[in-house]
């Protein structure tokens, strides 16, 4: 059984190469690349036989990152982020510095900031964002644990994490909300 640093070992060497990563989120699984390097985006969009035109969700370590990768969110914002206990994904306008084909074509992105140790230890570690999105070909069921994933997925990765795959915990996909410059919230998925 791999151990929990050899498998955040493994995953950054494939990050690194433009690989995608098959792992354990604060949420469900999910597939995951560098989100700054568009020809690892455009290789998850192809596993998933997604369009382009869908969004994906990248993950943060820290809401200190946020501006890095889209314009100053308003400060109320960070006050929805910072007491809201399970996940959440919020949509921020004046996306830069990821993958173009991460990017909505409004110019906006799916950030989450993660609660999740694996993910916290394996996105610091890289200093870069990940995508985020379900274990699944698109328009089939999002898996809830590790054994519902299709052998399609499953070798359509890089890698697979070995932490976490015994899980039988059922988990959601996170809330999604966006947030807009008014103040206004809009929930996009409950």
């Amino acid at each position: 059984m791999i151990n929990f640093e050899a498998d955040i070992k493994n995953c950054l060497q494939v990050l690194k190469t433009g690989g995608i990563i098959l792992y354990p989120t604060d949420t469900v699984w999910g597939l995951g690349c560098d989100a700054t390097n568009e020809n690892a985006v455009a290789k998850i969009f192809a596993l998933k036989q997604r369009e382009e035109t869908k969004s994906m969700i990248i993950l943060l370590e820290n809401e200190k990152q946020i501006k890095q990768y889209c314009k100053a969110p308003s400060p109320a914002l960070k006050k929805v982020i910072t007491e809201t206990l399970s996940p959440l994904t919020v949509i921020y306008s004046g996306a830069k510095n990821l993958a173009a084909n991460i990017i909505n074509e409004d110019g906006t992105v799916a950030i989450r900031i993660v609660k999740d140790t694996f993910c916290e230890t394996l996105i610091k570690a890289f200093g870069k964002p990940v995508v985020s999105t379900s274990a699944n070909v698109s328009g089939e069921p999002t898996p809830k644990i590790f054994d519902e994933i299709t052998a399609v997925i499953k070798n359509g990765a890089n890698y697979i994490v070995q932490h976490r795959q015994k899980d039988k915990t059922i988990t959601n996909p996170s809330k999604i909300i966006l947030f807009k410059n008014n103040g206004e919230i809009i929930v996009i998925r409950n």
